[in-house]
């Protein structure tokens, strides 16, 4: 797997089904493309936006990323399939993967859709992750928590600031005292407000399942996932998956599901022959099990997972043991028998490039790019293997990468590295101010960017000097709606 800076974070995650944010502005076409965080909204308030956007940041401060730019990748393109059919408009989301073998899923505001890895180990079908999202895509298309807020300003429930704030200390390790906080001190509250949720996780199947079938998934995964889920709790004693501890699920809840979705059929049934959720999962999996690699196998096989997915995660486990000829070999047969998917050639490139054959990871990931360009885990690797071989190129690679994720905290971090060893110190250190904010460690980032303007004055660099003083009335912005955390 890449090799990829880790910052020391806490533990696991609470789901948080929350509403549509602001659309994000258009990214710049230079200067890294970077966001702003305090855009306004033309058809939700400017303030809802900050806040989600805000949360992101300090929920990557307290949760450990899961960074896998090929399930990265795998995400982002399930959430496109969807959102035509969501109800969404003019939406730009964003995708944050965690570290947890928890089963969960969340929607914020400002277009957040995070994901557990653990969803795609508990999921053996695509259509059940996509009965998920979809079902998170119901809520943002709703408008659910500005819906909820009405009625919490009715009951005297905490204002917006106050709930994601609760969300953060149960993402934090803080359990129900985080819920407890979001949904307010007393229980009267909290009863009407859970029942009030209720209606609206209802609401989210409905429009869920409609948006599966539109986009060509069965309906039906998300009454499986549901009566899966059913299981997992019966045999763990009552102690429910974390996505249930904020999306209540009844026997009328699935039943519903149940009698809508048998009245649905996908509008375009896909190819039922791609393998390509059943890699990602090995690789997530793999991400679970990092202790004990066979019981990824062994998952995969009791699960009946195509033969292809087995094999792939065979030469994943054989890169890891340090059999990397073999594993190059596995990978490279795949690839021809597959030859329309790219995770085959970007993963033989990842392979080559943790095994340390940073030659062979560029020219693997350069084969693959001229095929198809802009592909951002070919990108990836191929950024970071150039830094160690040509960093004037890397850093040339990964600035246009950067402009394409200006969310992306990891390609900042990349960024940074290539600007330094590239003699480009001002803009290194703008790179890390980026990466800073974006982790929600936002005094660090005003800082590195004072850092960054005294080595501009001295270097004499003004178009760095402009960015950065642009950059630093953002970041005071930035903390200013931080704070409200």
């Amino acid at each position: 797997m890449l090799r990829k800076p880790r910052t020391c974070l806490t533990t696991a995650t609470m789901a948080l089904t929350l509403t549509l944010a602001a659309p994000l502005p258009a990214s710049a076409t230079e200067d890294y493309g970077l966001p702003n965080l305090t855009g306004s909204s033309q058809a939700i308030t400017g303030e809802e936006f900050r806040l989600g956007r805000a949360w992101l940041r300090q929920f990557r401060a307290r949760t450990p990323a899961w960074q896998d730019p090929l399930a990265q990748e795998y995400v982002e393109s399930l959430v496109s399939r969807l959102l035509p059919h969501s109800g969404l408009t003019d939406t730009s989301t964003v995708v944050a993967l965690v570290d947890n073998r928890a089963l969960n899923a969340f929607a914020v505001p400002g277009g957040v859709i995070g994901v557990n890895a653990g969803l795609f180990a508990f999921a053996s079908e695509e259509d059940a992750v996509a009965s998920v999202l979809a079902h998170e895509l119901g809520h943002l298309s709703q408008r659910h928590y500005s819906r909820g807020q009405a009625r919490a300003e009715q009951t005297q429930l905490p204002a917006m600031a106050a709930m994601l704030a609760g969300m953060l200390i149960a993402a934090s390790g803080g359990g129900d005292a985080g819920i407890a906080a979001a949904m307010g001190s007393q229980a009267a509250f909290v009863q009407d407000q859970l029942a009030y949720s209720r209606r609206f996780e209802q609401e989210a199947d409905r429009l869920g399942l409609l948006t599966m079938a539109q986009a060509g998934f069965d309906p039906d995964a998300m009454v499986r996932m549901f009566r899966a889920m059913q299981r997992q709790v019966s045999l763990q004693g009552g102690n429910p998956p974390e996505f249930l501890l904020t999306h209540p699920l009844t026997e009328s809840r699935i039943s519903d599901a149940e009698s809508r979705a048998s009245q649905l059929a996908p509008r375009r049934p896909r190819e039922e022959d791609d393998p390509s959720y059943h890699l990602v999962r090995a690789r997530a999996l793999l991400a679970v099990n990092q202790r004990d690699p066979q019981q990824a196998a062994t998952r995969l096989a009791q699960d009946d997972a195509p033969a292809v997915a087995r094999r792939y995660l065979d030469a994943l486990i054989a890169a890891r043991q340090g059999q990397t000829d073999s594993a190059l070999s596995q990978l490279d047969r795949l690839a021809q028998e597959l030859p329309d998917l790219a995770i085959m050639p970007v993963s033989a490139a990842e392979v080559a490039f943790d095994a340390g054959r940073y030659d062979e990871a560029i020219e693997r990931s350069r084969r693959l790019l001229r095929l198809m360009p802009g592909h951002m885990p070919a990108t990836r690797i191929l950024g970071e293997a150039l830094l160690q071989r040509d960093p004037n190129e890397a850093y040339r690679v990964l600035n246009e990468l950067a402009n394409r994720r200006p969310e992306d905290p990891q390609v900042f971090t990349l960024l940074a590295e290539a600007a330094g060893r590239s003699g480009r110190e001002a803009w290194g250190h703008l790179a890390r101010a980026e990466q800073m904010q974006l982790t929600g460690d936002i005094q660090r980032a005003i800082r590195q960017l004072d850092v960054a303007r005294q080595v501009a004055e001295r270097s004499g660099d003004t178009n760095a000097l402009a960015r950065i003083e642009q950059r630093r009335e953002d970041f005071v912005g930035y903390r200013e709606t931080m704070e409200k955390f």
